[in-house]
């Protein structure tokens, strides 16, 4: 009887291991591959640096012997290089905040992966990412939340294409995170206890400047701190520095607590406020991928829950398409740090992901006054 066979996309992790083990015992041909993105086997940089490190490959081909699957390593470094870190330095350099998971999740993850598992004769790949995928009644593939509201990972993967989601696996969808240690526990991986990766993969001591000025040869340019007004406050170490709502190392100080409230690249200016000034009521965003539904004609409008960042418990909100496929979204309640860069994704009250978008700018600032 023929096996549909699966590539399972292990990343040395906890998740990806029991992925591969629940698709092999539910009747899967399996196998295991794990992408070198970003690793330097020449000189041991990055070795450990999460999903993407050396290590990583030892933990996934061990695992793989143990659960008796083939197991390959693919080389992505050229494509993660011009897709996520070209991508990653131009988003701080134009002073918006990027996030290179989400973008590594679209085109390298996904897009380069399923291309190659399709052409050896695969029918699906595979991941561990908490996030369920469905087949609606209206005939589209849509992500719905996971079991593991904390785990949830849907907002990173909210770019996913209709071609990508219908050859797509996500076992571990339907399991809490204490239950997937379990299984791997009883099972004997040596990836039960590992810990979760938490940063970006290929800058792992989290010193985004350093890395910038160290792949570009550009030393971040000082400029100034201004308030609202434009009123100089100080000066700044270069805006690829800070991000907004950021508080701490401003190096900066005032007599009382100050936020970054808007970065603008053109003047090279840090725009600071307080806590209360960096809540907005709406923003705008493009580059919009639409997912449980076919899309938005200009004019019409959804309600949905939206999530600005990946730990944003969410608002409620009302999107509207408006000209030139960007969209506009007004809250129901003022959201903090509305983040030009990073993802505003949409959900309907069943927790599937209506769709996702870029976010440009924010709206007006709240209109109630601080207490």
């Amino acid at each position: 009887m023929y096996k549909k066979k699966v590539v399972v996309g292990m990343s040395g992790g906890v998740d990806s291991s029991v992925a591969a083990y629940l698709l092999k015992e539910q009747g899967y041909d399996v196998i295991g591959v794990t992408m070198q993105i970003w690793q330097d086997d020449k000189d041991g940089k990055n070795s450990d640096a999460g999903c993407c490190g050396l290590s990583a490959v030892e933990d996934a081909r061990r695992v793989a012997d143990k659960l008796d699957i083939p197991y390959y390593v693919m080389n992505f470094k050229d494509e993660f290089k011009n897709k996520v870190i070209d991508y990653f330095i131009d988003e701080y350099m134009k002073g918006r905040t990027p996030n290179p998971c989400i973008v590594c999740n679209r085109y390298i993850k996904w897009e380069n992966l399923l291309d190659k598992s399709l052409n050896i004769g695969c029918d699906y790949i595979a991941t561990g990412h908490y996030a369920r995928v469905s087949l609606l009644p209206n005939g589209r593939y849509a992500l719905k939340v996971s079991k593991s509201a904390l785990k949830d990972q849907t907002y990173a993967l909210y770019k996913l294409t209709q071609k990508q989601l219908s050859r797509t696996l996500m076992p571990v969808g339907g399991y809490e995170k204490e239950q997937i240690r379990q299984i791997a526990r009883q099972i004997n991986l040596r990836t039960a206890n590992k810990p979760d990766s938490q940063e970006i993969c290929f800058v792992s001591d989290k010193n985004y400047a350093a890395f910038i000025e160290e792949n570009t040869g550009i030393k971040p340019e000082e400029g100034s701190f201004v308030d609202a007004s434009g009123k100089v406050l100080g000066k700044h170490r270069g805006i690829s520095r800070y991000t907004i709502g950021q508080r701490k190392g401003l190096g900066i100080a005032l007599g009382y607590p100050v936020f970054v409230k808007e970065i603008r690249a053109d003047s090279n200016e840090v725009v600071l406020g307080t806590d209360f000034d960096v809540y907005s009521d709406s923003l705008t965003a493009d580059s919009v991928n639409w997912m449980s539904i076919e899309g938005l004609k200009e004019g019409e409008s959804l309600r949905a829950k939206a999530k600005i960042r990946y730990s944003h418990k969410g608002e409620y909100c009302t999107v509207k398409a408006d000209t030139d496929g960007k969209i506009s979204v007004s809250f129901d309640s003022p959201v903090r740090a509305v983040t030009p860069g990073q993802a505003v994704v949409f959900y309907d009250e069943e927790g599937y992901v209506i769709g996702g978008a870029s976010i440009l700018n924010s709206g007006t600032e709240r209109k109630v006054k601080a207490i």
